[in-house]
């Protein structure tokens, strides 16, 4: 048997997320992948779609480990290096379960859709019910599979919820072009026509933007 691809094998059990991102994507895009971890979703963009693909990641052992596999990544972070980057020099950029991670979750997609014509967004739903049942239930910060670090751990710091987010995109004037629910065995939330239904049952939403 030959000896797998390398680069190819970085794919390998790829999140649910970014299966659907890599589905939202056009061929031969130009695509930045913020907080692109092991480089998974760069990797499939480009032998799968033809992408100009790269990324940042501001954890220096998942960088190393895109590079050693010959994936453009760099060491950088969101809330303060996009501003390097000129307006209009991608299709897509994504930003795969990190919005909740960020700084400055506002500033951070301005940026997005100023260096890019599209932003294609994931992240974990906070007002899903087993989230709410925990706090009701225990009064304690929920552990699920989506949310899965005790509090004193996590990156995360701007938890939200699919309402929520429709709020921001609303009130920052973003389109939304398309966006769905699902939970983390695959299953989309079939309540794509009630948003209310979606952010109760949706593990996880993710969004495509452009600016109106």
């Amino acid at each position: 048997m030959n000896a797998p691809d390398p680069v190819r094998f970085v794919a390998k059990n790829m999140r649910l997320d970014l299966e659907l991102i890599a589905r939202t994507i056009a061929p031969g895009s130009r695509v930045l992948d913020i907080g692109c971890g092991d480089g998974s979703l760069i990797d499939k963009l480009f032998h799968e779609k033809g992408c100009d693909a790269r990324g940042i990641e501001i954890d220096m052992a998942e960088v190393t480990h895109a590079v050693a596999h010959g994936l453009p990544v760099m060491h950088g972070d969101a809330d303060t290096d996009l501003a390097h980057y000129p307006d209009a020099a991608f299709d897509y950029v994504v930003l795969s379960r990190t919005l909740q991670a960020v700084e400055q979750p506002r500033a951070v997609l301005r940026q997005m859709l100023r260096i890019g014509t599209r932003a294609v967004v994931s992240f974990p739903n906070f007002g899903h019910w087993l989230v709410r049942w925990q706090l009701l239930s225990t009064g304690r910060m929920p552990m699920t599979s989506t949310w899965s670090r005790p509090w004193h751990e996590t990156p995360n710091i701007h938890p939200c919820t699919i309402r929520d987010f429709f709020d921001l995109c609303a009130a920052e004037g973003y389109v939304v072009e398309t966006w769905l629910a699902v939970d983390d065995a695959g299953q989309r939330a079939p309540w794509r026509r009630f948003p209310r239904l979606a952010n109760l049952f949706g593990e996880q939403g993710l969004f495509v933007l452009r600016r109106a």
